[in-house]
């Protein structure tokens, strides 16, 4: 699609702000207006829109994409997506060790488990750790302390926390990504764990890097998006 205005401004509106390109309010995938709670999100909506060439390129819409969730999906059944993205918890890769006595067991004790002690620390709970991949569910009471914690959540913060935990494959990366303050660099390493022991033991695949780039990316515009949002 060829760039079909000049002029990108941002200006107050009912509930917060808005982006106007040539002076028209834009809205929604959905058809809603596009009102996002502060004005730091709305210029970083609009610089999206200001940096698009003669063509128009849809993935570079990162923070348009997020808001058009939140307002069109998350805002209407918070509930829903927070139960969507609760099975990160039942599953979280942190969670889930090489056996004791491998190598790669103690890289994990070493990168993991700080991340781990932290959030039960933070949130009261305890998590359960397994050696091997066969499934072990964890406590309930510990998944019924996390969903509080999602519903807690705007529906900004959990349009970005759906991006981030689901990059990550785990809520506790997902939920620490969005703290204010987070060493996103590490928690993307402590995230990508696995796919950079294979690479040290096996040398590194040049596609490979280039997807993870991307999805670092992804990853580090989620998190700025909740703390723009806020």
């Amino acid at each position: 699609m060829k760039r079909f205005y000049k002029d990108v401004s941002v200006e107050a509106a009912e509930g917060g702000f808005g982006v106007r390109l040539d002076g028209r309010a834009i809205k929604t995938v959905g058809g809603r207006p596009q009102v996002v709670p502060t004005r730091a999100l709305a210029e970083a909506l609009a610089a999206e829109w200001a940096g698009q060439g003669a063509e128009i390129d849809p993935a570079l819409f990162l923070y348009r994409d997020m808001t058009d969730y939140a307002i069109d999906v998350v805002a209407g059944d918070p509930a829903g997506v927070a139960a969507e993205i609760l099975p990160y918890a039942e599953t979280d890769t942190l969670c889930y060790r090489a056996e004791p006595d491998e190598a790669f067991a103690a890289r994990q004790r070493l990168m993991w488990e700080p991340l781990l002690t932290d959030a039960e620390a933070r949130l009261g709970v305890t998590f359960v750790r397994v050696s091997g991949i066969i499934h072990k569910p964890q406590p309930a009471a510990t998944l019924a302390r996390l969903r509080a914690e999602l519903d807690a959540l705007n529906p900004f913060e959990l349009a970005a926390l759906r991006n981030t935990a689901s990059l990550a494959a785990s809520l506790v990366i997902g939920l620490a990504a969005l703290a204010p303050g987070a060493d996103l660099d590490a928690l993307w390493d402590a995230a990508n764990l696995e796919e950079d022991w294979q690479a040290e033991l096996w040398g590194k695949d040049e596609e490979a890097l280039e997807r993870r780039a991307l999805r670092s990316a992804a990853f580090a515009a989620a998190a700025r998006f909740a703390a723009l949002a806020r």
